[in-house]
């Protein structure tokens, strides 16, 4: 009985010592993350669309934000029609209505017009500057690889033959001035967007400087000028 009792007090003493050192050991454990209890916390540099951070926190003026408008027109469905003078790209959804969305185009003695369509798609283009452009800006370099840095931004969509793109840029405050050699430019989140609507083989109209907005008819498709045929030879 005596060798029993004392068993069971030693026992009793090894389980209360055990208890002590790992509520010592929990207190002096470091504090838990701050993103313990929530994942997406710990996640969220990951989860964040690609196309939102190249933007980073730049806010567009209102009129310039991605929304739809009606747009009464005689365009099928699917065609991409550009407001030069007034900074706007519309995609066409049919029944009066469009999804437009603010962007920048070619400055004085760099804009063009007429009817295209759509002939490549690529994500996060790498840029060749063409040989006109060099000459004009020599210290531009021969070829930059595709990412944030690149002018040509998250997405690329060729128009025909052209050396035109719509595009999008690492320069969201340009968005609704007339800065480029003669491209299309949207932010980065405007045009993967646009880019997930499109296809090869989509109608891309660009109106006439002094074309008004309402009521736009579409005209007879023309051909927008070539490499050789214009001042606007830049890409972007």
């Amino acid at each position: 009985m005596t060798i029993g009792k004392s068993i069971l007090r030693c026992a009793s003493v090894l389980t209360t010592a055990s208890a002590v050192f790992w509520i010592g050991m929990a207190c002096a454990a470091p504090p838990l993350p701050q993103h313990a209890g929530n994942p997406a916390a710990l996640f969220a540099p990951v989860m964040q669309d690609p196309e939102e951070v190249a933007d980073g926190n730049f806010v567009l003026a209102a009129n310039l934000r991605r929304q739809l408008v009606g747009y009464p027109n005689t365009a099928a469905a699917g065609t991409i029609i550009i407001d030069t003078a007034h900074t706007y790209l519309y995609y066409v959804l049919g029944n009066g209505q469009a999804i437009r969305y603010g962007i920048g185009v070619g400055r004085d003695g760099f804009t063009w017009s007429g009817s295209q369509s759509v002939t490549r798609m690529a994500e996060w283009p790498d840029w060749t500057p063409p040989k006109q452009m060099i000459a004009r800006q020599p210290y531009l370099p021969r070829f930059m690889a595709g990412g944030k840095g690149n002018p040509l931004g998250a997405r690329a969509i060729y128009l025909g033959s052209t050396v035109y793109r719509i595009h999008g840029t690492n320069a969201p405050q340009s968005i609704g001035t007339k800065v480029s050699s003669g491209c299309i430019r949207l932010t980065n989140a405007d045009v993967a967007d646009l880019y997930s609507r499109v296809t090869v083989g989509t109608e891309v109209i660009v109106l006439p400087s002094h074309r008004q907005v309402a009521a736009t008819s579409v005209p007879a498709r023309t051909h927008a000028p070539l490499t050789a045929d214009l001042r606007a030879t830049g890409i972007y």
